[in-house]
């Protein structure tokens, strides 16, 4: 098959910078956009260095290319290449998404259901146009074979050095430039693509697979139920439901001074809702395993967290029974040794469509999933929440009270008012499935001691500054993708079991700070688990417990 563009003597070399000139003028829109977006701010910006910019985007990546451009390399590893990076400028120029091995990992974690909700006719034409047909154009251009390898090498030499020199001369010309745009603006650095990409597989490529395999650390060998606790399971048991939130930030709460009423199921209800609450991270991959486990954010590596006990393998060594739902796609590995159910998504009926359900699958069987349980339970329900970009996938069409939504995947066509009507229709749902399930334990509180307890796992970009969706590095991110709500619910029973004083849990919500990294040690708590593991000053019911116990 003859090629009917004229890259017949192309060489090596050759291919490589046009390789790099095609990622420095076509796939880093997104950083280009960036730049347009800070000097738009600044009163006076050089012309030679705007120029110098794509120069030294073109010099960096021919003599990054350089180093992969190889016979029987070069076609298989650029066309790879091409086809992720054109999905990375996708999401990173629609969304403002910034890669980050964290990211990585929530990609590689992400199942069928989830992945399918991205794609769209727009985005699918934008992977074609950049990613598929120059992939197609590189993979049947023929190279001209070097005549030696010596010859290959001295070439690669001479285009490599004069990418060096091209990169020292716009240094000399313009550091101080460089250095307060970069020092200023230190997000764009992970917007180059592909050096971050490539930087965020290969950190988490160590981290999975190539680090030192970790020996499996049991926490809370000596957990055990108080005495008070294991009676009372023999008449009136604790029943504690953990629903698991995704994608919901706080900012869009009622309870947390929203101006709408996303909250007005649950309002009713004496919910008591803590309005200054942190995520761990900004992806499910890194916050879901970080909550459960006794690691804080400070100090959370993923796989340490993965080789050692949660606080739910504590609480079922303590023989509290657990039952894990999962309607969203995944636990993380954090329910790996408990009793787990996964929702069957490939249904199709009122609440499923066949690639995912509305959170209203969690209200089957409620009641007889508990009762098969035994003593002191836990029912951790895993919701899929506000999971986007396919909003209006959440909520059944009826429950759509904002309006006008947006009913697409390709949000970025949509309006930013449609954006938030649909998201905040996803957070009304989410209410209202709560409000359900503690209608429900309202009947059972003579049998139980019954509570909720809901957190999300982190927060959303809803447009703010250009940014959609969440994933962005906790360093960099807004405080919509950190910020997160938490509220509980408690029967009469359940707070006097517990010693709980409301008024005084009402206060802390209101004036406390927490974080996600509470929760290890208040599950506990709340549980009356002992062990050498648990610590009282990051338990956020601790206080408050003394306090109706002194009275």
């Amino acid at each position: 098959m003859k090629f009917p563009l004229k890259f017949t003597f192309c060489s090596y070399t050759c291919i490589t910078f046009l390789i790099a000139l095609y990622f420095v003028v076509v796939v880093n829109l997104p950083v280009y956009s960036a730049f347009y977006d800070i000097f738009s701010e600044l009163e006076h910006v050089k012309i030679g260095f705007i120029i110098s910019i794509p120069i030294f985007f073109l010099a960096a990546f021919n003599f990054l290319f350089n180093l992969f451009s190889w016979p029987w390399l070069t076609k298989p590893f650029f066309a790879i290449l091409i086809l992720v990076s054109a999905a990375v400028s996708y999401a990173s120029f629609n969304y403002g998404i910034l890669l980050d091995s964290d990211m990585i990992a929530n990609i590689v974690e992400t199942d069928s259901s989830e992945a399918s909700s991205y794609l769209s006719l727009y985005s699918v034409a934008w992977i074609v146009g950049m990613g598929v047909l120059p992939t197609l154009i590189l993979l049947f251009a023929p190279i001209s074979k070097p005549t030696t390898w010596v010859n290959l090498i001295l070439k690669k030499m001479v285009s490599m050095v004069a990418s060096v020199v091209v990169i020292g001369l716009v240094i000399l010309l313009f550091y101080q430039d460089y250095a307060s745009v970069g020092r200023n603006n230190a997000y764009l650095k992970q917007l180059i693509i592909p050096t971050q990409l490539l930087y965020s597989i290969g950190k988490y490529t160590n981290k999975t697979y190539l680090a030192t395999p970790l020996v499996y650390k049991e926490l809370g060998l000596d957990a055990k139920q108080t005495p008070e606790s294991l009676a009372a399971a023999e008449t009136k048991p604790t029943l504690m439901v953990f629903v698991l939130g995704e994608t919901a930030r706080a900012e869009n709460y009622e309870l947390d001074g929203y101006a709408r009423p996303t909250n007005q199921y649950t309002k009713p209800l004496d919910m008591i809702a803590f309005q200054d609450v942190s995520s761990c991270g900004t992806a499910t991959a890194v916050s879901v395993p970080c909550m459960f486990s006794s690691l804080t954010r400070s100090n959370f590596d993923r796989q340490v967290a993965d080789n050692q006990d949660n606080f739910l393998d504590i609480l079922k060594r303590a023989e509290v029974d657990l039952l894990w739902i999962e309607n969203d796609g995944g636990d993380k590995k954090v329910a790996k040794n408990i009793n787990k159910i996964d929702v069957d998504r490939n249904r199709v009926d009122d609440v499923c469509d066949g690639q995912t359900c509305f959170d209203a699958v969690m209200l089957e069987d409620f009641e007889q999933r508990i009762d098969s349980m035994s003593g002191n339970r836990m029912l951790i329900a895993h919701i899929i929440g506000s999971h986007g970009p396919t909003y209006y996938k959440r909520y059944p069409k009826e429950m759509g009270q904002f309006q006008p939504d947006c009913q697409r995947a390709d949000i970025e066509n949509c309006s930013v008012e449609q954006i938030v009507n649909t998201y905040d229709n996803t957070i009304l749902y989410t209410d209202y499935i709560m409000a359900q399930m503690i209608e429900r334990l309202e009947k059972l509180k003579d049998k139980y001691n019954t509570a909720l307890f809901y957190i999300s796992d982190h927060g959303e970009s809803l447009g703010e500054n250009g940014m959609f969706l969440h994933g962005f590095p906790y360093s960099l991110a807004p405080s919509g993708q950190t910020h997160v709500p938490m509220m509980l619910w408690m029967s009469e029973g359940f707070e006097e079991a517990k010693s709980l004083d409301r008024n005084c849990m009402q206060d802390h919500a209101q004036t406390k700070t927490y974080s996600q990294d509470n929760l290890f040690h208040s599950m506990l708590g709340i549980m009356d688990v002992q062990t050498q593991d648990y610590d009282a000053d990051l338990d956020l019911f601790k206080q408050c417990r003394t306090l109706a116990a002194s009275q």
